[in-house]
């Protein structure tokens, strides 16, 4: 074999079907019943499964939303991989970087449900939807639509593009617990007027876990001629969906959430047809039409971090995308329906289960969020994230598949004593 050839095929090691996490086929294959429903409640099972996390035991984490930690088995495979890179050195970088880049980018992709070539590995949410934002072919006096419950960094950008370009920028409130869809839906659509060009809407509202119908507030908007950005920092990887489903314009999202992937990884779908109106973020050489590249420049950066993702996900798809949604949603609700039945409780989030998946939000009435936060840490050892702002006071719980059931109930124990 010739030296290129053997160092070639070295580089793409961590791009085979790697066994990432040692015996989860082996612990469902002993399962009696492995569907993701009953599997969802079998804490044997998911103990089996925390086993691969390396939890610090000072606090009880239920703030998994920020970044949810790496399972050892990946963080093996990125250690593995960043000595590779540091082995080959600037052979790697100059021969199989891109090659492989490439090659990640079609397995998100294949797991996201959309084309090769109409996504790219960028390193988080805020790049991936600020691309859009910045680079949109904005005209003097056209108009943007977002919501008060939208992320800070993706407002900022529209603000900024708002003082700099001369656009309108016209924010919403999105209900917080609707009636149905079309509730949701008509808040986004009062806000449309003929000068608009783009709506942004988060997948699932990261403050309180709110899942949105994104099919019909696309539905909607194309029927007005105005294209769709979707903010899915906290979707992808946590529940199941089809970009090619939802329809939307544009789709961003950060993999070192919940697909566990390492800190600064994420992704942009652009829809082929609209590469080409975008400008880059960073300027890029000439590419061919249509070419989604030319919206990927972000210099040298680490390429390790890259090719974790597809240790990342071989580790979801050991578990099984529907076995770890049905797990997530069975966790909230364990915590959420007991917080519902306490009258001092506030749950800022939608009873209806289709509504949310491992995201709620919960405030104590009379206590200010911040209170609420420091209390939990301090008397309870539990570790939230206070939220207070845009309607919604209260602490964001976001427990992961390893979270217990023990750990669940000292929080709803908590809970209960919690009372001003």
């Amino acid at each position: 074999m010739k030296k290129r050839d053997f160092l070639k095929n070295l580089a793409s090691i961590s791009l085979a079907s790697l066994p990432v996490s040692q015996g989860i086929q082996q612990l469902l294959s002993a399962v009696p019943d492995s569907t993701p429903k009953a599997l969802a409640s079998n804490e044997a099972f998911w103990a089996k499964i925390r086993a691969d996390y390396k939890l610090k035991p000072d606090y009880i984490n239920l703030e998994n939303g920020y970044y949810c930690m790496i399972p050892e088995p990946t963080l093996e495979k990125l250690i593995q991989n960043m000595r590779e890179v540091n082995y080959q050195a600037s052979y790697y970088m100059r021969t199989v970087r891109f090659e492989n880049k490439k090659k990640v980018a079609n397995a998100l992709a294949d797991m996201a449900d959309c084309n090769h070539g109409e996504l790219i590995v960028t390193r988080n949410a805020t790049e991936s939807l600020d691309t859009i934002i910045a680079g949109f072919p904005w005209q003097a006096g056209d108009e943007a639509v977002m919501a008060h419950q939208d992320y800070g960094a993706m407002q900022n950008m529209f603000r900024q593009v708002e003082n700099r370009q001369g656009i309108k920028v016209n924010v919403i409130d999105v209900p917080m617990h609707p009636k149905n869809d079309e509730e949701v839906v008509a808040a986004y659509e009062a806000a449309i007027s003929p000068k608009t060009k783009l709506l942004m809407v988060c997948h699932i509202i990261n403050i309180t876990g709110h899942i949105l119908p994104i099919r019909k507030i696309c539905d909607m908007a194309h029927n007005k001629g105005v294209e769709v950005m979707v903010d899915g920092a906290h979707a992808f990887g946590q529940f199941q969906f089809s970009i090619k489903e939802l329809d939307c314009d544009y789709y961003g999202t950060s993999l070192h959430k919940w697909l566990s992937a390492p800190l600064g990884a994420g992704f942009l779908f652009v829809k082929r047809e609209k590469v080409d109106q975008i400008w880059p973020l960073m300027a890029e050489g000439k590419r061919e039409p249509g070419d989604i590249s030319r919206l990927n420049h972000i210099g040298t950066h680490p390429c390790h971090t890259d090719l974790t993702i597809l240790d990342a996900i071989a580790y979801q798809n050991a578990i099984g995308g529907a076995r770890k949604e049905e797990r997530l949603r069975f966790v909230q609700r364990y915590w959420s329906e007991k917080a519902r039945k306490m009258e001092h409780v506030v749950v800022n989030t939608p009873a209806d289960p289709k509504r949310s998946c491992a995201i709620a939000n919960v405030g104590i009435k009379g206590m200010k969020p911040s209170d609420m936060a420091d209390t939990l840490l301090n008397k309870y050892n539990i570790w939230t994230v206070a939220i207070d702002g845009a309607g919604v006071k209260g602490c964001r719980i976001s427990p992961n598949v390893y979270t217990s059931l023990e750990e669940l109930d000292t929080f709803v124990a908590a809970l209960e004593e919690m009372k001003v």
